[in-house]
């Protein structure tokens, strides 16, 4: 038990030299952003019409996109984990395509769907007069699609992985599917839930490739932080570190409000 517990504790130093290394690589950047953060006048920068303007825009956007990706994404990780159609491996495929494609490319695909010529954009804006590229709907638009996904293959693997015994049970005393969908599924998956949605928040208010080349960067209507980080970074680099630091500690939290779910959950079970 002891020469276990040792060997565990401590590896022999081929595996942590490099361990080391390679935590100082990611944590250099970050010390790197603290050491250059322009303390002195942060709550001035922070509070600048700039830096409100570009705060408000990304958490209204990020919130709305994260409606909107539970609104249509639970029903979806539903379909996947419980139901069998054609082409169900594709959706789940497709599910996953802006997980891995650049942002940037993103961008262009809803420019050529949506946009004032794309493939549903050009029925928009003749029928409806509705125009999503660069307005603030189009930054919510970009912010679904790159961040949606991450709450479909939570709950989706939740979904897969809930002891279907409850939901058995309530169906033999005669509770409808709605019922026990809204009843007994949505709280057993309730963690899953939380923690799709907060890595949705945070993955659509990170998010930039996307959004500059669909939506824009228009100050006050399309330029989110990451925006105004960029714009920061040809200009005013005080700013553009404070504004970092902003994404930096919300980052953080995500990270550790989820680290703690995940503990408690491991543990009871």
């Amino acid at each position: 038990m002891t020469r276990r517990s040792r060997s565990a504790t401590s590896p022999p130093w081929p595996v942590a030299l490099p361990a080391v290394l390679a935590l100082a690589f990611l944590t250099l950047p970050v010390i790197g952003l603290l050491v250059r953060t322009p303390w002195g006048h942060l709550l001035d920068i922070l509070t600048s019409k700039t830096s409100l303007d570009a705060l408000r825009l990304s958490l209204e956007t990020s919130i709305a996109a994260t409606i909107i990706a539970f609104l249509v994404g639970v029903p979806l990780a539903w379909l996947l984990a419980r139901s069998e159609f054609v082409g169900r491996r594709l959706a789940r495929a497709l599910v996953t395509v802006p997980l891995v494609l650049p942002p940037v490319v993103g961008g262009i695909a809803l420019l050529l769907a949506f946009g004032r010529r794309g493939l549903v954009g050009q029925y928009l804006d003749s029928c409806c007069g509705i125009t999503l590229p660069f307005t603030t709907p189009g930054v919510v638009v970009a912010e679904t699609f790159v961040a949606m996904p991450f709450l479909i293959i939570t709950v989706e693997g939740a979904l897969r992985g809930l002891d279907s015994k409850l939901e058995d049970a309530a169906a033999t005393l005669g509770a409808g599917r709605w019922t026990i969908f809204r009843r007994v599924t949505l709280p057993l998956i309730g963690p899953s839930l939380i923690a799709g949605a907060v890595l949705t928040f945070a993955r659509a208010l990170g998010e930039f490739g996307a959004t500059i080349t669909f939506a824009g960067n228009l100050p006050g209507v399309t330029q989110t932080l990451p925006l105004a980080v960029y714009v920061g970074l040809e200009g005013d680099l005080d700013q553009a570190v404070a504004l970092s630091l902003i994404l930096l500690l919300v980052s953080i939290a995500v990270l550790v409000g989820l680290r703690d779910r995940w503990l408690r959950t491991g543990s009871a079970s």
